[in-house]
């Protein structure tokens, strides 16, 4: 027996300047990072962040741009 995903799982937002511009949501991880990447080729310029989210298991799978650490001056 095969489970049937929920088609409300897997959340993209799409953020502007901390305000909510666009959301959706997919029933597979797949499909969601395709769209993903869809909406950063269409959306992504600065202020804009893109989230997708596993509102089953609670779990930020990935956003854009990277929150990465910030590195501040140079090697001495």
């Amino acid at each position: 027996m095969t489970s049937i995903p929920s088609p409300s799982r897997y959340h993209l937002l799409l953020t502007a300047d901390g305000q909510p511009v666009q959301h959706g949501w997919w029933g597979t991880e797949a499909t969601a990072r395709r769209k993903m990447a869809a909406w950063i080729g269409d959306w992504g310029r600065p202020g804009a962040r893109i989230a997708l989210t596993d509102e089953e298991a609670g779990e930020q799978l990935a956003v854009w741009p990277e929150e990465g650490p910030v590195i501040v001056g140079g090697a001495s």
